[in-house]
C-alpha cells in the first residue's frame, strides 16, 4: 500500500471555503496545531468548525476564530477564548453550544452509521428547542442527530506509513471519534515508524480511517 505520509499543504489541498471541519483536542491538548496553521496559511474561510472547545485566542481553534475564518462553531465550551463570546454576541459568528457528552455521542454516531442518539440531557431547557422528543418508558429524551464533516484534523503521538495511530494519554480525547466521522482525515503526528513497528494491540485508530499523515513541524 502507498504511504499516506505527505505534506500539510497536500493533505489540505481539498479543503474549500464553507466546508465543515472537525478539530480534535481538549483545551488544545491533542489539537493539531500545525494543521490549524496550515488552514490559516491556505486562507480557508466561512468554515463550520466542530470541536470540544474553541481553544485560546493564540492557540488551536482560537486562532481561526480570531482570524474570522469560522462562520459557525459547534462546541461544548468557549470560556477560555473571550473572542468567541464577543463574536457570538455581536452576531459575527454562529456559535452552537452543545453539552460535552452529547457532542461526543453525535460524532460517534456519525462514525458508527447511526441515525442519532437519545439523551435526557437538555430536556426542559433551551437545548431542546427545535429538536424531536421521544418518551420511552415514561422518560423524555432528545433525539440528537449525527455530526459529519468534510475534514477531520486530528493529533496522534505515533503513526506508521499506513496511518495506524497511537495517541498519548489525555491527547486521545476527541481524536479517535473524529477520525471516524469525516470524509477526509488528516493526522498530525510526532513520530512516524515503518509498517509493522506498532504492535496491533497498541493501535487506537486503524489506518483504514486515515487519509493522510503529516509529521508535526513539517
Amino acid at each position: 500500500m502507498k504511504s499516506k505520509v505527505t505534506s500539510p499543504s497536500h493533505a489540505l489541498a481539498g479543503l474549500q471555503d464553507g466546508m465543515t471541519v472537525m478539530i480534535g483536542g481538549f483545551l488544545c491538548v491533542g489539537t493539531p496545531e500545525g494543521l490549524v496553521d496550515e488552514v490559516l496559511a491556505k486562507g480557508s474561510k466561512d468554515l463550520t468548525v466542530i470541536g470540544n472547545d474553541t481553544g485560546f485566542p493564540e492557540r488551536g481553534i482560537g486562532k481561526l476564530i480570531v482570524a474570522k475564518r469560522v462562520k459557525k462553531a459547534m462546541a461544548s465550551h468557549i470560556g477560555t477564548n473571550p473572542e468567541t463570546g464577543r463574536q457570538m454576541h455581536s452576531g459575527e459568528t454562529d456559535v452552537v453550544l452543545v453539552p460535552q457528552g452529547t457532542l461526543a455521542e453525535q460524532v460517534r454516531a456519525a462514525g458508527a452509521g447511526l441515525g442519532g442518539v437519545l439523551t435526557p440531557t437538555g430536556v426542559g431547557t433551551v437545548v431542546e428547542e427545535g429538536k424531536q422528543k421521544l418518551t420511552i418508558e415514561g422518560k423524555e429524551y432528545l433525539l440528537e442527530l449525527p455530526l459529519h464533516a468534510d475534514f477531520a484534523l486530528i493529533k496522534a503521538h505515533k503513526a506508521d506509513e499506513k496511518g495506524n495511530l497511537v495517541y498519548r494519554r489525555a491527547a486521545r480525547n476527541f481524536n479517535p471519534l473524529m477520525a471516524t466521522a469525516a470524509k477526509v482525515v488528516v493526522a498530525e503526528v510526532e513520530e512516524i515508524v515503518p509498517v509493522g513497528a506498532i504492535d496491533p494491540d497498541e493501535v487506537m485508530t486503524p489506518g483504514l480511517f486515515v487519509t493522510y499523515v503529516v509529521r508535526a513541524g513539517s
